[in-house]
């Protein structure tokens, strides 16, 4: 045996990100003792897609599977970057330097377990899953049904993230790695290194005993480019209702009160030519148009440590114990800086004709005198720091009987501050086109020939003013104790092979806070308040808080190339004289929320023989949730409101596996899923937004300490045709049937807003308003062909393809909050069709793949119901393709290539459905990524 001082000696040598080799999980009884386990080294990438070939065979349950070896060669650096080739998963949320969001099958609700466990990131349901390094796992299993053994939560599925244990390898064992990433966007190289140290010992008297330390670290400088066209109003025509002006904006309401139009509708207002609205008695025809123009430069620098600690002891041949801790920590510091401009006037002043899309009535052209904007600097930080810590123990009390036991303690805690600030102007015109190159927008900005500084310089200090200030802050934090108990029963009958029974207990807290203030200040020039800042102490000369933009979008937008904004870093390393000089003070954090939720978990379950080769799994599940909730408002000094919430369910599950013949197998299953309110959904204090623009609505948001869980029951049928040893394909017919969606209900209420003045605001409040369905079939394949040529020996295909069929039920409210309509809908984050596509050539000395990911269009969410365009986000069709390289030096030691986002697309979203064109909305450019690396292993 390897001694104990081998891995001492290693710890420093602690620089790695990725592993090159993955191993066998040895069965987990202590009695498979070195000697005589059989280890399976897995050391290229057609030895792992085998292994994980292998999971989905002989999983009771539908499952897919990546192992370490995918994980580390695929060009990733998070779990979810590297889920986006397993069939039926997409992915989304691309920006700042990374794709962020996971959906099973269409649908985001996925909970999320390390080594069977859930886990959570701060007051959230669910770990952040791009926190977790793709370099401390040893494999990632992706459940699409559930048996009554698991964590009940997760409509869309589950996913079970696996890290390295000592007693899955040999003996001592050490990987090193290190990866430079270069980011075109902001040009600049980030490290990504990580250690994995693993040794295990015989100690005379006391049996085996196991220690594995595995840490990584990642660093990513980041830029987000994005232009958009603004929510759209209805404006008059050339020909005004007789109380109106030419083009001029028309109102909610009339004179006498009365509803002339209704903003937030699934499809938005009529956009025929000569569509009218009735105006204090009168038809009168209008023009859609948008209200503004925006864009952003999103910059930043994210740091992202993680670690991994494993101790095991076997004392005799009946029973292990192991204790682990897991640690995700995430560091961000951003600046995002944002100009905004009004496309209609701020009077009557004289424009042209504007110019409609052919057969519609909305404006794709105008003119705009007079119009109002701001730069916004807005600098934000936040931290995360997520500790999970599990002592457990597996006992074969008998031949028969099986007992693990598990305590297991989380605590995740998320800190932010945000400072921003605003210039302000009024230009003297522009020129805008809201779909000039197939959805970018372009602007351009007059000049005075009577003023000295040219007004079309966005980035000319002179041409701006001060405004107003935001200094906020806050976070979230949660922790639980959680105790599992799980027995496994053999009874080897001819029926009934085995039994499991067992619990869950958790009790779980989660908080959050808040702090804001904002401040303005009158008739002071950028340039004068640079002078008053000076003066009243701050660093410098002042020109640290001029952040300026250049190369704006890459020159793929017909806008300006430069811009200026507030350096953010800036205004929060001098914060306390900005609030100085603006006569603002430090609020004190207040809590929003402190909810209690104690909930339990009892099951059973039964695999049973129906023949020889057709075999299943029964059962039950029953679940209850206790909600002790607290809500505080810090607008009316902490006023405190109390809820009591309670849930229980019986969940069934039933799978039936038919080998059809040696190498097919079919599954059949039903099963039932729930997923439990977000805690930030139950807040019942109602937040108010007062309205950026003169816009006369704002917004408001609340909870609802009455939400239900929504319940899905879900349908499920496979194919697996096994035809190779690394050669498989596999077809997936699947429906869910879901109740009880989460929506957000709207009503309209005249209140007094945060800047002291009484409008109507829009109330947006979460309710169960929906009920939806969703069905699809997927199909995979791993292909390696036989017999080629021997330049072609070694290559293979890995390949995917989705389609889905989604609907729900959604309601259009009045502003009474009543519900005039249902309007069928698709699912949030569902694209009909999707497909990977994996390139792979394999050599004994090097190897390769080229990886290309695609997705149709899909709803991603609904803006804000006060505006006349259709309410529904979509995004346009995405891809993406990525390479990667490896080349083995020898047996120990790897150097790699990748490159990401090859293709460098524009990321587009758009209001309502195929309406891609004439109501587009958003632009996004992101960095295409190219690393070198190294990996060394002994």
């Amino acid at each position: 045996m390897f001694k104990r001082t081998h891995i001492a000696s290693a710890v420093v040598m602690a620089f790695t990100c990725q592993f090159a080799f993955a191993q066998e999980e040895a069965p987990k009884t202590p009695e498979n003792n070195v000697d005589e386990m059989e280890v399976i080294q897995v050391s290229g990438i057609r030895g792992s897609l085998n292994k994980a070939l292998d999971e989905k065979r002989a999983s009771v349950q539908i499952v897919d599977a990546i192992v370490a070896e995918d994980i580390g060669k695929f060009p990733d650096n998070n779990v979810v970057e590297a889920l986006q080739r397993v069939t039926g998963v997409q992915t989304t949320g691309r920006g700042a330097g990374e794709v962020s969001a996971v959906s099973i099958r269409g649908l985001t609700d996925v909970n999320t377990t390390v080594n069977g466990r859930a886990i959570f990131t701060g007051a959230g349901r669910d770990v952040a899953l791009q926190d977790i390094p793709a370099s401390l796992l040893s494999g990632v299993t992706v459940y699409k049904t559930r048996s009554a053994d698991q964590i009940e939560r997760g409509i869309a599925g589950a996913i079970d993230i696996k890290t390295h244990r000592p007693f899955n390898f040999e003996g001592e064992k050490v990987v090193l790695a290190a990866r430079a990433i270069y980011s075109d966007q902001p040009d600049e190289v980030d490290p990504n290194i990580s250690a994995l140290l693993s040794n295990r010992w015989e100690i005379d008297g006391a049996g085996e005993f196991g220690a594995l330390f595995n840490i990584s670290y990642a660093e990513t400088h980041y830029r987000d480019d994005t232009i958009t066209a603004g929510a759209v109003f209805p404006f008059f025509t050339d020909k005004p209702h007789y109380n109106y002006s030419p083009y001029s904006r028309i109102p909610n309401r009339d004179s006498q009160d009365n509803l002339i139009w209704q903003g937030g509708l699934e499809n938005g207002l009529p956009t025929s030519p000569g569509s009218t609205l009735d105006i204090e008695g009168v038809p009168t025809e209008y023009l859609l148009a948008r209200d503004a123009i925006f864009g952003t430069s999103f910059t930043g620098l994210r740091k992202r440590p993680a670690a991994s600690v494993s101790l095991q002891w076997a004392p005799d041949e009946t029973l292990e114990i192991t204790a682990e801790g897991f640690y995700t920590g995430y560091e961000n510091e951003s600046q995002n800086a944002m100009w905004f401009s009004n496309t209609f006037e701020n009077g009557n002043g004289f424009i042209e004709t504007p110019t409609v899309f052919d057969g519609t009535n909305v404006i794709k052209e105008k003119q705009a005198i007079g119009a109002g904007g701001f730069q916004s600097g807005d600098f934000s930080y936040g931290k995360t720091d997520s500790y999970l810590y599990a002592l457990g123990a597996e006992w074969q009390a008998s031949d028969y009987l099986t007992i693990n036991t598990e305590v297991v303690y989380q605590d995740s805690e998320y800190k932010t501050d945000f400072f921003a600030m605003r210039f302000d102007r009024v230009s003297t015109g522009l020129d805008v086109d809201f779909n000039d190159k197939d959805g970018v927008p372009g602007i351009a900005f007059w000049d005075d020939p009577n003023t000295a500084v040219n007004e079309a310089d966005m980035a000319a200090i002179e041409n701006w003013n001060a405004g107003t200030i935001y200094d906020n802050g806050g976070g979230n934090s949660g922790d639980s104790i959680s105790f599992t108990v799980d027995s496994e029963y053999l009874l080897g009958g001819t029926f009934i092979d085995k039994v499991k029974f067992g619990g869950r207990f958790e009790n779980r807290s989660a908080q959050e806070f808040t702090r804001t203030d904002d401040e303005g200040i009158g008739n002071t020039s950028v340039a004068s308040l640079i002078e008053q800042l000076v003066a009243a102490g701050a660093s410098g000369d002042g020109s640290g808080l001029i952040f300026q933009v250049d190369d704006y979008f890459d020159g793929r937008a017909d806008v300006f190339n430069s811009f200026i904004t507030a350096d953010g870093s800036y205004l929060l390393k001098n914060a306390d004289v900005v609030r100085q000089v603006y006569g603002a003070e430090v609020e004190d954090l207040a809590t929003t929320f402190d909810i209690d939720e104690t909930s339990y978990a009892f099951y059973a379950t039964t695999n049973f023989f129906i023949t020889e080769d057709i075999s299943g799994e029964f059962g039950l599940r029953y679940v209850n949730y206790e909600q002790d909730m607290k809500f505080y408002d810090p607008e009316k000094n902490g006023e405190l409101t109390t809820g009591k919430n309670k849930t229980d369910k019986i969940l069934p599950s039933l799978v039936l596996n038919w080998n059809i013949t040696d190498d097919v197998v079919g599954r059949v299953a039903y099963t039932e899923t729930l997923r439990m309110p977000n805690f930030a959904d139950l807040n019942t204090v109602v937040r108010l937004q007062d309205p950026l623009t003169d816009n006369p609505y704002g917004t408001g948001t609340g909870g609802n300490s009455n939400l239900q869980p929504t319940e899905s029951k879900n349908y499920d049928l496979s194919l697996e045709w096994y035809f190779a040893d690394t050669s498989s394909i596999y077809a997936a017919y699947f429906k869910r049937e879901i109740e009880g969606l989460v929506l957000p209900g709207r009503k309209t209420e005249v209140l007094e807003g945060n800047d002291g003045q009484t409008r109507p605001y829009v109330i947006s409040t979460s309710v169960n308003a929906s009920s939806g369905e969703l069905s699809g079939f997927e199909l995979g394949a791993v292909y390696f062909p036989e017999n080629l040529p021997e330049l072609l020996n070694g290559f293979g295909v890995q390949a995917s393809f989705t389609m889905l069929d989604s609907s729900q039920e959604t309601p259009d409210f009045n502003e009474a909050g009543e519900v005039t309509e249902y309007v069928k809908s698709q699912m949030s984050g569902v694209s009909d069709e999707s497909y990977s596509i994996v390139g792979i050539y394999e050599r004994d000395s090097f190897d390769m793949r080229l990886s290309y990911v695609w997705r149709s269009e899909f709803y991603t969410g609904n803006e804000a119901a006060i505006f006349a365009n259709p309410i529904q986000f979509w995004n346009r069709p995405e891809q993406s393709l990525d390479f990667q390289f490896s080349y083995n030096v020898n047996d120990d030691f790897v150097v790699t290539f990748d490159a990401t986002n090859i293709l460098d697309d524009v990321y587009q979203s758009y209001y309502g459905e195929g309406n891609d064109n004439l109501f587009n909305f958003g632009n996004g450019i992101y960095s295409r990524t190219f690393a070198l690396g190294a990996r060394y292993s002994f």
